[in-house]
């Protein structure tokens, strides 16, 4: 079992792409080895790693990755153009011309594909002659025909073999373009033209040299050669290539020229709209190209040309950075927002620092480093000019709280966010900070506030119409509300179990031995009045006894 390569694969593909962009391909072939040893089906990564074999020569593993990004996904632009670009390498003109076509129906406006279905088509003349005579079918099933077997059909066609038995006689061969052997030999094909007119000359054929060779065969082995030079140049350098290059030199002689300020005004314009919708239209890698192309361009510009140059530099340095974060080039694009930001500082450019700020607070947040985005956003509080722009910041920042389970703080940005969204008016932002709010109140346990600020946001949502964010608000409403009830419920029994504590009952003995006392007291004083009662009976019956005795006696007398 391959070892897990110690590393990410955004990390990877970052590393590789730039040494690719260096030339130090085998370097970056090892890179994307490891990026694919952590996601084996990775289309993007497949392709930039046939972009190295095909660079290294390997033409073999170059078509099996190219072929591989197509397996799940046969619409894949850049699996389609890196394919044909490793047949058109390997001299399969037809099939290359084929995938080219694909991809240009798929994609119209990549002007790659063109070129591609052009050089192709320019090469399959030359070698054929008359493209009348090619039949190409674009079938799903077209197979793979290898780089040798057609190179030993095309030589069996085309060379012209000189045996001893052979005419001085030029055989017949297909067609050619004088325009484009013109091009292709440059100052050689007055050389061309001198042999064939050679050929004319019977006598002269028909002549040998001091060592017996016949002249015939040396002027049909130079011709022989011119023609072996000119396939080969038209396929190493197609006249699409040559006539790029004669713009490149017009380019190059007018940019030497003074430009005038209308001509530099609409060139940045129109740069700035192409780059900014290859980015919305979904080709970062494309517009960081045009970007950094235009970024080179006008560095090599005067100031008295561009007034505001470094004002558009840093600009420029902030739409790579944007192209790198929508590859997945986290580091990369840090970099260059950075750059932009030390641009607009060096210049004092408040509205750029704000937005090379907003950037890499981004970046930061993206790649989970939450405090420093909220460093990097906090800086840019001030700056903020509209109630929208904070309701977004402030709920940023009070969501990297969150995942930092500082609660509380999340909770106080939440309303600042809530706050800024309805001064603007925004339904939709107020939904997103009552949520905010919700989920910090639901982590420092204060479930009615929570639950209350859930159902704000359920309003919210409805008056939108955003179904999943209904879906997702009634599920964390259910949550909340069971963590409410077990909260009650465990408050009940705290409750319980504090009131059980707070009564005495060691004085339970003591109250009942005062109440015996009392009891026994209530006792004792009715025996001792009882008492008394009945001594003062037996003193009045005494007393009555002696009474009638004294009157007894008195009768008697």
């Amino acid at each position: 079992m391959a070892a897990v390569p110690v590393g990410t694969f955004p990390g990877f593909m970052t590393e590789g792409t730039l040494l690719y962009r260096r030339g130090e391909y085998g370097k970056a072939l090892a890179c994307f080895d490891n990026a694919l040893k952590l996601r084996a089906e990775d289309k993007h990564c497949l392709v930039a790693r046939s972009k190295c074999y095909l660079r290294l020569g390997d033409t073999e593993n170059s078509l099996k990755d190219a072929e591989a990004s197509l397996q799940n996904d046969k619409t894949f632009p850049k699996g389609l153009y890196q394919k044909a670009e490793t047949l058109y390498t390997m001299g399969d003109f037809e099939f290359a011309l084929v995938f080219y076509h694909r991809g240009y129906r798929l994609r119209p406006e990549l002007q790659k594909f063109r070129l591609g279905i052009q050089k192709s088509q320019e090469a399959i003349v030359n070698c054929i002659g008359s493209p009348s005579s090619v039949k190409l079918e674009n079938k799903e099933d077209l197979c793979f025909i290898s780089r040798q077997a057609e190179s030993k059909k095309a030589n069996q066609k085309l060379q012209i073999k000189l045996t001893k038995d052979q005419q001085w006689t030029k055989k017949q061969e297909p067609q050619r373009n004088p325009k484009v052997e013109r091009q292709l030999l440059g100052e050689l094909y007055a050389d061309k033209a001198y042999l064939e007119k050679l050929l004319k000359n019977e006598d002269l054929m028909k002549s040998c040299t001091k060592k017996g060779i016949k002249v015939a065969d040396m002027v049909l082995s130079g011709i022989a050669y011119l023609d072996t030079r000119t396939e080969f140049w038209q396929q190493q350098k197609p006249i699409y290539a040559r006539v790029r290059e004669r713009k490149l030199r017009q380019q190059r002689w007018i940019r030497d020229k003074k430009r005038k300020p209308a001509e530099v005004a609409r060139y940045i314009v129109k740069s700035m709209e192409d780059i900014d919708m290859l980015l919305t239209g979904g080709s970062p890698e494309e517009s960081c190209k045009k970007a950094e192309h235009v970024l080179k361009t006008i560095q090599g510009w005067s100031d008295d040309e561009v007034p505001n140059k470094n004002e558009l530099i840093g600009n420029l340095h902030s739409c790579i950075g944007n192209a790198q974060l929508e590859m997945g080039q986290m580091e990369a694009a840090l970099q260059s927002h950075k750059m932009d930001l030390e641009f607009a500082r060096q210049n004092d450019l408040p509205d750029a620092i704000s937005r090379a700020l907003d950037n890499i607070g981004r970046v930061y947040a993206r790649i989970g480093k939450f405090q420093e985005a909220i460093d990097t956003w906090e800086e840019k509080i001030p700056m903020a000019k509209s109630s929208l722009e904070k309701t977004w910041l402030f709920h940023e920042i009070g969501r990297c709280y969150l995942e930092l389970d500082k609660a509380e703080a999340a909770r106080n940005y939440g309303e600042k966010s809530l706050q800024s969204a309805d001064e603007e008016g925004d339904v939709e932002w107020q939904l997103h900070a009552s949520v905010l709010v919700a989920q910090a109140q639901e982590k420092l346990k204060d479930y009615r506030s929570a639950i209350m600020n859930f159902e704000k946001a359920l309003e919210k949502a409805k008056l939108v119409h955003d179904d999943p964010a209904q879906k997702a608000i009634i599920t964390a409403l259910d949550d909340v509300s069971r963590s409410f009830i077990e909260d009650l419920k465990e408050r009940g029994r705290e409750m319980r179990d504090y009131s059980f504590k707070d009564f005495d009952f060691s004085n339970e003995n003591t109250d009942d031995d005062n109440l015996e006392k009392d009891r026994e007291g209530k006792e004792s004083g009715k025996e001792s009045t009882e008492n008394q009662e009945g001594e003062k009976e037996n003193e009045g019956a005494k007393n009555d006894k002696e009474h009638e005795s004294k009157e007894e006696e008195s009768k008697r007398d």
